[in-house]
Formats: structure tokens, sequence, C-alpha cells
């Protein structure tokens, strides 16, 4: 089996174990070292090597290829990457969380260990068995393999927590926003691409208390079962809705900071240990939780999630509801704004006459070619002004609802304008000054920290002064 696996599936757990962000910094062009000549035996004793030391950490010739490994994985381009590159952005996370040790900064293992359980329940999702994790990534057993995947996470929570503290306290004014574009040359300014701004009206089919109440007597029927000696945890693998907790039996830890429900954490922080509650309602579906431990502040529980499912006539009454709908705003009879408002099912987006907000940017504006590409197509080819025509979504959380979308504002590609385009100039512009507080701090860091480049690689050129020179 090992022998057979898809590549997809390599590269996929090869995601996991490395901590490689192309974003933290721009990989730069550096001397390769020279290649020499190995027999079969340099090569082995060549990929287990310590080729690095920084302060606490090191980093093995593995670890490198490894890192190509995740690129590839996630769809990037290696070609002109060099090993020394590489190397040099794994002693940046490595000098992150040696730092971060060196702060006092605090990383939970319950934190690392639910991250870890989650990654290997994807692995042997993949391989099928622990024991084909255990033997692929060539361990001795599942102990040693969790052990050091455990340490590998922790690595990377360590160094992503030390880079936030570098970087969140940095704020952008007006002015050094405006001062960031005027140094960019006339010529050298950014082509933005053409963006949209876009309204959208959902109608839900309603689900009736008949459907309701066969999800409510289905999961009383378990509670009963569990009572009586069933494994909750078992019934939760079979028959929960909850694709985040399915694999875990329904597992979460949570505290009264978790961002959870209301309607679920007032349940949950009600039982007692050993207790399961009876059928409640979110905007989810149902649940039911059974409360396993208390530690402190935080519970561990596992839960059910069931949805009630919506009849044909049902999906065909919010259909014809949706259509009349558009036929009424296509002939002026009222606003699309004002449907959203009076008539759209969506809460979020109600209230503002329907009009979408981009959770990467927090403004209104979604540049085409970094759309989602569900909502790309379905509004690529529309001008500014029209409206789509009805269309079935399946949604995770809210199930098959129907909706239609409007171009309220269609912007052509174009040159970077100060006043127009000013919150994409001031993201250039922090993004700018991150780097340059990141490169400080790193130029800092690494004259007082132990660091040692062993082999061909201290024949590298660095961007950064590794090798103290």
């Amino acid at each position: 089996m090992m022998n057979v696996l898809n590549n997809k599936i390599v590269q996929g757990i090869f995601l996991f174990l490395i901590g490689f962000s192309v974003n933290a910094q721009e990989i730069i062009k550096d001397k390769e070292p020279e290649k020499k000549a190995t027999t079969p035996q340099q090569k082995r004793q060549r990929v287990d090597g310590i080729v690095a030391t920084v302060g606490d950490y090191t980093v093995l010739d593995s670890d490198i290829d490894k890192a190509f490994l995740e690129i590839e994985g996630s769809g990037g381009s290696v070609k002109d990457i060099t090993r020394c590159q590489m190397l040099g952005k794994l002693l940046e996370d490595k000098l992150y969380a040696h730092q971060a040790i060196q702060d006092s900064i605090v990383v939970k293992d319950e934190e690392v260990k639910e991250k870890m359980n989650q990654q290997i329940d994807y692995m042997v999702e993949q391989l099928k068995s622990m024991e084909n994790v255990v033997k692929y990534f060539k361990k001795n057993n599942e102990d040693e393999f969790k052990t050091e995947l455990f340490e590998i996470l922790k690595q990377q929570k360590l160094a992503s927590e030390m880079q936030k503290k570098i970087i969140d306290p940095i704020q952008i004014t007006p002015e050094e926003t405006r001062n960031f574009f005027k140094k960019i040359p006339e010529s050298e300014r950014p082509m933005l691409g053409a963006e949209l701004e876009i309204a959208q009206i959902v109608i839900a089919p309603k689900v009736s208390q008949a459907e309701k109440q066969v999800v409510i007597d289905r999961l009383k029927e378990i509670k009963k079962q569990v009572q009586e000696g069933a494994s909750f945890t078992t019934k939760a693998v079979l028959y929960t809705e909850d694709p985040g907790s399915r694999s875990s039996g329904g597992f979460y830890k949570i505290n009264k900071k978790t961002p959870f429900v209301k309607e679920f954490k007032d349940i949950a922080f009600s039982l007692q240990e050993g207790e399961i509650s009876e059928p409640f309602e979110t905007e989810f579906g149902f649940h039911i939780i059974y409360l396993e431990k208390v530690k402190g502040q935080d519970l561990e529980l596992r839960h059910i999630l069931m949805m009630p499912k919506v009849s044909y006539d049902a999906l065909k009454e919010a259909k014809d509801k949706i259509e009349l709908l558009r036929t009424r705003i296509l002939a002026k009879e009222i606003t699309f704004a004002e449907a959203a408002r009076t008539m759209s099912d969506e809460k979020e987006t109600r209230a503002n006459g329907g009009t979408l907000v981009n959770p990467k940017t927090q403004d209104t504006h979604f540049e085409l070619t970094n759309m989602d590409p569900v909502i790309y197509g379905q509004v690529s080819n529309l001008k500014s002004g029209e409206i789509s025509s009805v269309i079935l979504d399946e949604d995770a959380k809210a199930g098959k609802r129907y909706k239609i979308i409007m171009v309220t504002n269609k912007i052509e590609e174009h040159t970077a304008d100060f006043s127009k385009d000013f919150i994409k100039i001031k993201e250039l512009a922090l993004k700018e000054k991150q780097i340059n507080a990141i490169a400080k701090w790193t130029d800092a860091k690494v004259k007082e920290t132990y660091i040692k480049i062993n082999g061909e690689y201290k024949d590298c050129t660095f961007t950064n002064n590794w090798l103290k020179k």
C-alpha cells in the first residue's frame, strides 16, 4: 500500500508537518552551495544530519526536503527556490520559536494536542490506519510519531505567536500611507484588478414542525440508548452532522470565551458531569450534549448535531417566492435594497440592503480574480446593476436555500489611485512597515542568539546574517 500512495495524499500530509509560510517574508535568491558527488551511504547521512542550530532548535537536511514538498503540495512552484533559500526560511522559523521561549510566550499543550489529534485524524483517513501512518513516516511506534508531531506543532505555534507579538502593535497613520504612496514613481504604481460590490437576497425554505419533531425524537432515542449503556462517542461518529467533530466522536473543549453560539454554551454550562442534555435548537440545527469532564473553567464535552430535512414542497415554495421577488425588482415595483431589508432570510446582510462584506478585507469590495470560485461563477458575467438568475445555494450551516445576487458597482482594472484605493494602499503601507519591523527584529536577535551552520551550507549567501560575518 505504501508504494502506491497518491501524490496528493502525500503532499497533503506534509502540509501538516512543516510550519512554512511563504507570506511571512519574501524568499530572495541565494547562492547555492557547490554540489559534490555523494555515495548512497553519504546521502543517507545527509538526510539525517543536522545542518543548522538556532538556540535550542536544530534543522535537519530532511526538514528542507519536507519544506519543498509542502510548497508543492499547496500548489506552489519550487523551481526557483534553492536549498539555501529554504534553509534561510527555516532558520527564521526556529529563531521565532527560540525567542518565544525567551520571552515567556506560553503555548498551551491542550491546544497543541487538539490540533495534533485533528491532523492525525486526517492522516489516518488518508492512509486508512494509524499503523500505516507510523510505517509511512518510518517511526518505530505510535508514541514516537506522536511525540515528534507534537514538538513540530508546538514550534509552529510558538513561532506564530512570536511573529504576532512583533507585528500586532504596528499601526499605520494616514500621513504614513500618503508618504508611502508618494514614494512610488507614477510609472511603477500597481495595477489593481477589477472589483465588484455585490448584494444578495436569500429565501430559505421553511422547515415544518413535523420534520423538527422527527429529529427531536431521534435525538431522544439516542440519549436513551446511551443511558442504557451505548457509547455516546460511537453514536456521534455514526450520526452527527457536524463535520468539525464527527471524526473525534463529537468532542469539543470549550470555556465561556469560546466562540460558540449562546444557546449551545448556555446548555453546556448548565450540565453536571456525566449528564446528557435534552434536545435543543440553535441556528445550526438540533443538538444533544454529553458533558464528560469539568476542568477548572473548561468543559470537555461531546455533542450530536442533526438537521431537519426540508421537504420538496417547502423548496418549491421558496423558489416560487424568490422568482416572484426577482420579477418585481426587474419591473421596478421595489428596489433590490428594499426587498432585501424586508424579505431576505439572511440576517447578516438584511439590515444593509443585502450588501456583502468581504471577510478578508472587511470592506464591500471583492477583487474579481480573488473571489470565491462559486460566487465568481455566479457574478463574473454581470454588469453593474444586473441581477443573477435564481441560484440554489447549499450552505453548510443553513442547508439548501435560494438566492439572487445583484452587482451594485463594478470597478474595472486600473492603476492605483490614492483617494479611490486608500484602503488597499494603506494595507500595502502597513505590510511594508511590518516587514521592516520583522527585519530589524531579526537582525538584532541573530546577533545575540547562538547560531551554527554546518557543512556545505556555510557557502550559502543568506538574506539575513545567519553566518555572522
